[in-house]
């Protein structure tokens, strides 16, 4: 019997760009992202899907990269930070996060703006409530939370306000 690692050769769209890899199969999708294509922004935190430092969008929904094989990413569209940030559709929610002082150490930063531009995309007007219970999930040890919550429900009322 052979000791070596089975592995699975997986495409998938990244950031736009078309990805051929092979990979362990237990590889994590997290892993693959930062380690085999060097898309870093995703963060590694708890690795048990506690702390959101590694969402992703995976087909237009947020995932936890640390709980999906990368084999589970095969024929699958995965958006990173650095997606989003390259597309620009970011742009808003990064600039109301700079103003409210919604970041400090940044850490777990990458992970929220994808779930907050995932909640405000899908065009319902967002309490404070609706906003925080989106956020279940991740963990931001530096905030509280306050800073980040006045940033989305800024952008939420802009956004709102310029599709009127």
């Amino acid at each position: 019997m052979s000791d070596a690692e089975p592995v699975r050769t997986i495409t998938c769209t990244v950031n736009g760009g078309l990805r051929t890899a092979t990979v362990p199969v237990r590889t994590s999708l997290a892993d693959f992202l930062r380690e085999t294509l060097g898309l870093t922004g995703t963060h590694l935190g708890c690795e048990e899907g506690q702390c959101g430092a590694c969402t992703v969008l995976s087909d237009g929904r947020t995932v936890r990269a640390c709980l999906l094989l990368a084999v589970q990413a095969d024929g699958t569209v995965i958006e990173t930070i650095e997606g989003a940030n390259t597309s620009g559709r970011l742009a808003d929610l990064q600039e109301a996060f700079h103003v409210r002082g919604a970041l400090q150490c940044g850490f777990c930063t990458s992970g929220i703006l994808l779930t907050a531009d995932a909640m405000l995309s899908e065009g319902n007007a967002l309490e404070r409530a609706d906003i925080r219970a989106g956020l279940t999930g991740h963990i931001c040890r530096c905030t509280g939370y306050q800073a980040i919550v006045d940033a989305i429900a800024d952008i939420g009322a802009a956004r709102s306000a310029a599709s009127d």
